[in-house]
């Protein structure tokens, strides 16, 4: 479900705003994405929101390619996950 927690200059800005960002399996959806932080880090969430990167077209001499295709989102909660502001 989640792969790993995002961690960058803008998510930690949007982690003071009890919003944090994960990279997510290519067929969560939200609902279910949802119900599992809450469960996980026992507190409410209110809005999930998911965002789909696709790769883009790259060329390496004569061999081209495509760069990681991945899916990320952003969770607001009412208030702080204290487990996860220790791991950043």
């Amino acid at each position: 479900m989640i792969k790993r927690m995002l961690i960058t200059e803008k998510t930690s800005q949007l982690n003071e705003r009890n919003c944090y960002v994960f990279l997510v399996d290519e067929n969560t959806n939200k609902i279910e994405l949802k119900n599992f932080i809450s469960k996980k880090y026992n507190v409410k969430v209110s809005k999930v929101n998911i965002l789909k990167k696709l790769g883009k077209k790259v060329r390496r001499g004569r061999v081209t390619g495509f760069t990681q295709t991945y899916k990320k989102a952003y969770v607001f909660t009412d208030e702080r996950i204290a487990s996860l502001e220790e791991a950043s």
